[in-house]
């Protein structure tokens, strides 16, 4: 379902800030006018010049627990610092470190395949790559089954197979160069060797080694790629989590023995009788950061809560090339975001609210919100004081007149009142179209489990999102500054900021529905 907001006419909005602010009533809680003072301290000039550097090459896609990263969260700290915001990290400064624990399949990992001609070594990552890291010794007979074919269990039981994916028809959504396409293909290559593997597994073979097809070959190099970062956690007293969802056992799980190489190993995997492997892991520590800071409220009261900004400075990197482009700047993913924070800080420096403006910039995201989980677990500010979490995720794209909150519609909606202040801000600053779809929880992205509000959620601290969606750069090199539509950039702010504004001033803050409860 789309909800359509009509569009204030300029002339309305102009008499609007030329009126004092009245109070208005959303939810039963006075709050002050929709149109907060500073809306022009937000210029899409400002937004333009800072998006272009943070999101342009010079920082490498920012990925999270690099020097790219940290270069790019001093450079960040500095813009704070410009923009008036009080130091609210640890020490008196803008930083709250944090380590990320990287768990990855070791390099020295070694694989030998034995034939009657001799012997194959498979090295890592050129040759096979592992859908998850795991430790094993193995000296295994080879058993060869071709695609589909009927499984014999008598004569699997305890060895290792080898096996290829049968040619399969690409779902509609992997045609194209796009990234949600490139996405698709990957997922489908990897779901293929998954099944054809766990054919096996569940009759009883120790391991199972798949070669892809051709079409496949494709998602084996971007599964390498992932195999050579491993999975990201953060540790905890009750160990690493490794998974997203910080509900899951932080037990590291014991990982199917499932090896993928590509097509060309398949004449070797043909003539092979017998696997010798000893796979190894390895774990590490990388830090990361977040970036904190504050504008303190003008009410002696109401200014020990705090409205919480919320955005994410990490991206993706620098990763395999796509058109010859090696950097994944995430532009749209979230420089927008970024920016924006830093614009609606100049605005409330400008003019604070009654309550404080404590404005965080999470690092690691893409690593599995690892920031924002921080941050949760080790508030620099006591959670009961954090009255409402405004997060941006990729503001810049789309349709120029559309926009969506996540956290609008149950399951995700765990304040209402803050969604109708949401809803009140975009009609008197903004006017866009909001789209509900991403919400749903039937939505096949899973859009609202995906960005940095989502672990104040779970902590029941209001919270929502405010995003353009995704769109065929996505998680590719072609997310760049000069992509992004800095009107609605700048519009979204906007909206941001009024929003805000309407949390830090109003008489009450926004309750947790009663019957929140979040699902997938």
């Amino acid at each position: 379902m789309r909800h359509t907001l009509l569009v204030p006419t300029l002339a309305a909005l102009a008499l609007a800030a030329c009126r004092p602010a009245t109070p208005s009533t959303a939810g039963n809680a006075t709050t002050s006018s929709a149109q907060p003072p500073a809306l022009s301290a937000i210029k899409e000039a400002d937004l333009r010049r800072d998006l272009f550097v943070l999101g342009g090459d010079n920082f490498r896609g920012r990925e999270g627990g690099t020097l790219d990263e940290l270069r790019a969260s001093a450079w960040m700290a500095d813009r704070m610092r410009e923009a008036g915001l009080e130091p609210a990290g640890e020490d008196g400064t803008y930083y709250q470190w944090f380590s990320i624990r990287r768990y990855r399949q070791s390099s020295a990992s070694g694989i030998t395949l034995h034939g009657s001609d001799g012997e194959s070594t498979l090295t890592l990552p050129n040759d096979v790559a592992v859908l998850a890291p795991f430790d094993a010794s193995l000296d295994l007979p080879l058993v060869f089954v071709e695609a589909g074919a009927p499984i014999d269990t008598a004569l699997i039981r305890g060895k290792a197979v080898a096996t290829a994916v049968a040619p399969a028809p690409l779902p509609a959504a992997a045609a194209g160069s796009s990234g949600a396409a490139v996405r698709a293909r990957a997922a489908a290559g990897a779901g293929a060797v998954r099944g054809a593997a766990a054919r096996f597994l569940n009759a009883g073979a120790v391991a199972v080694v798949v070669a892809s097809d051709a079409a496949g070959d494709e998602s084996f190099r971007r599964q390498r790629d992932a195999m050579e970062r491993g999975r990201y956690g953060i540790d905890t007293i009750a160990g690493t989590s490794y998974w997203p969802d910080p509900r899951a056992s932080t037990r590291r799980p014991a990982s199917p023995t499932i090896l993928w190489v590509p097509s060309t190993q398949l004449p070797t995997l043909r003539r092979s009788q017998r696997l010798v492997a000893a796979m190894s892991t390895e774990n590490y520590l990388y830090p990361s950061v977040n970036l904190v800071g504050r504008i303190k409220g003008t009410d002696p009261v109401l200014a020990q809560e705090f409205v919480l900004y919320s955005s994410h400075q990490d991206h993706d990197g620098v990763r395999t090339p796509i058109d010859g482009d090696s950097i994944w700047n995430g532009a749209d993913d979230n420089a927008t975001g970024s920016v924006a924070l830093l614009a609606i800080a100049r605005a409330f420096k400008q003019r604070p609210g009654k309550r404080s403006a404590l404005f965080v910039w999470h690092g690691a995201e893409e690593r599995g919100l690892l920031g924002s989980r921080h941050f949760v677990m080790h508030p620099l500010v006591p959670k009961s004081q954090i009255v409402a979490v405004l997060n941006a995720e990729m503001m810049g794209r789309n349709h120029p007149d559309s926009m969506t909150i996540l956290g609008a519609i149950p399951p995700h909606r765990n304040s209402t009142m803050l969604v109708e202040w949401a809803r009140q801000a975009n009609r008197a600053v903004a006017g866009f179209s909001l789209d509900t779809t991403w919400d749903m929880r039937t939505h096949r992205e899973g859009w609202y489990f995906r960005s940095d509000h989502l672990p104040y959620a779970r902590a029941n601290i209001p919270a929502i999102m405010f995003s353009s969606n995704l769109h065929p750069d996505y998680h590719t090199p072609r997310d760049e500054p000069a992509t992004i539509d800095y009107g609605k950039l700048t519009r979204a702010t906007r909206w941001m900021y009024a929003t805000g504004w309407l949390v830090a001033n109003a008489s009450m803050r926004p309750p947790i529905d009663p019957d929140f409860k979040l699902e997938r």
